[in-house]
């Protein structure tokens, strides 16, 4: 097949297609199905749904189950953060990255179709699966993102991109709709096994993955070659990353928001990954459905997200980006308090409606402030956002570590949510710190 010129439509749509692929993973596997999955599978309840242990024995060792969880998802993001600088010199240098983005997609999505096979006896092997889910996932990303500048021009990017996210919430929320119905309404499809549309789930999402990507890779070139695979190349990340590192020593002011950025972003991002398995062991469902409660309570923070996105970008407009953040961290501060007291679905909803108003903002505004810190003239940004990159996904790492730590010797997943305002506190304090004349059309 011919090469498509950069910048051709078909080109860039083919591209950003990858979202509508891949966005399934983050959430049917991370977000939805999975925690829900995996909380009835090692949570021992009785008649009127009171969690009688949680209690979860792994190689020899007792683990309360979200603990276990947490572990395993720190372990798979801290092999992200050590592969990511490798990929990012490889995506730079070497002309096969198509075949990395594969191989990388292919892992993910099959280890997707493996968790139908997740079950106590076999844990060791559900775990692996999610483990290397999560690596395949994240790491295909990495490929993915090095291709934009490839086959579109910079005034091409931002729409682009902007469509990619879009079609990976559409096509995302489509699967899972279509899991949900499956879970509710499993005799109606046939199913005699109440349990098995849910391992099902695991499957479509693999399928779905691996099945619409094929479009992306049909179009995409195979990528232009730099150079030989050496070892300068693979390690090329990790020297972009020392020479962001010894900048920073010299930048006082993006090393003060990086670190308020680092401080409070693990805080954000480990309340998003764990906000399930709070709902699933924290609250007296009574009648309702937990299944459906908890999912549209996800479906719902992903569309006040949107929102949420807008009203911040409005409001840095109007008070500044540091201002902005600044008041988004007393939020999460108050969400923190008020969801410690939860105990009822609707108060459940309400928390999630607020947290999808500050996810949304304080994502997107964090990046673009980062953005507007970086030196003028400086053309090496790439490297920049590698760094940032990174110290997001090394964030995690704590954050998760954290969380598993405290419910573990405190036995309550409302304690760990609790601890995290101490994040929320240092990320302010620490924004306080920022000089405002640094940043680019700040008022």
């Amino acid at each position: 097949m011919e090469s498509l010129p950069k910048g051709n439509k078909k080109l860039l749509n083919a591209w950003a297609f990858y979202d509508w692929a891949n966005s399934v993973y983050s959430l049917v596997i991370a977000s939805a199905v999975f925690p829900i999955f995996y909380g009835a599978l090692t949570l021992t309840k009785d008649q009127d749904g009171k969690i009688l242990d949680d209690t979860v024995t792994f190689l020899g060792i007792d683990f309360n189950n979200d603990t276990l969880i947490s572990y395993v998802t720190a372990a798979a993001f801290l092999v992200v953060s050590i592969l990511s600088p490798l990929l990012s010199g490889i995506a730079d240098y070497i002309g096969n990255k198509k075949s990395f983005m594969k191989f990388f997609c292919y892992l993910g999505a099959l280890s997707c179709i493996g968790l139908f096979w997740f079950n106590m006896e076999h844990l060791w092997f559900g775990l692996l699966c999610y483990f290397l889910a999560l690596i395949g996932f994240w790491s295909s990303l990495v490929f993915y993102n090095s291709y934009l500048p490839d086959i579109a021009f910079p005034d091409q990017q931002d729409k682009i991109s902007a469509k990619g996210y879009s079609l990976g919430y559409i096509g995302s929320v489509i699967l899972l709709i279509l899991c949900l119905a499956m879970i509710l309404m499993y005799e109606t499809f046939g199913f005699e096994d109440e349990g098995l549309p849910t391992r099902l789930s695991f499957i479509l999402t693999g399928v779905w993955w691996i099945g619409f990507s094929q479009y992306t890779y049909y179009h995409l070139p195979k990528g232009a070659k730099k150079q030989k695979f050496s070892k300068n190349v693979l390690f090329n990340g990790f020297r972009e990353l020392k020479k962001i590192w010894k900048r920073l020593k010299s930048d006082k002011p993006m090393r003060t928001y990086l670190t308020a950025f680092f401080v409070y972003s693990m805080a954000v991002q480990t309340i998003m990954l764990v906000a399930t398995y709070f709902g699933i062991e924290e609250l007296d469902w009574g009648t309702t459905n937990s299944t459906t409660g908890l999912i549209v309570s996800i479906l719902l923070i992903q569309l006040v997200a949107v929102l949420g996105a807008w009203l911040t970008s409005k409001a840095s407009a109007r008070f500044g980006n540091i201002q902005t953040l600044i008041i988004i961290n007393c939020i999460w501060i108050g969400i923190c308090i008020y969801a410690y007291t939860i105990t009822t679905p609707f108060e459940f909803y309400f928390t999630a409606a607020f947290v999808g108003l500050v996810m949304g903002g304080i994502q997107s505004l964090s990046r673009s402030t980062y953005s507007k810190l970086i030196p003028e003239g400086e053309t090496d940004t790439a490297s920049y956002f590698s760094f940032y990159d990174v110290s997001e996904k090394i964030g995690i790492v704590i954050g998760m570590l954290s969380y598993g730590f405290v419910a573990q010797i405190t036995g309550s997943i409302r304690y760990a949510i609790l601890f995290f305002i101490v994040f929320f506190i240092a990320g302010v304090i620490l924004l306080l710190l920022v000089p405002r004349k640094r940043i680019k059309y700040e008022n």
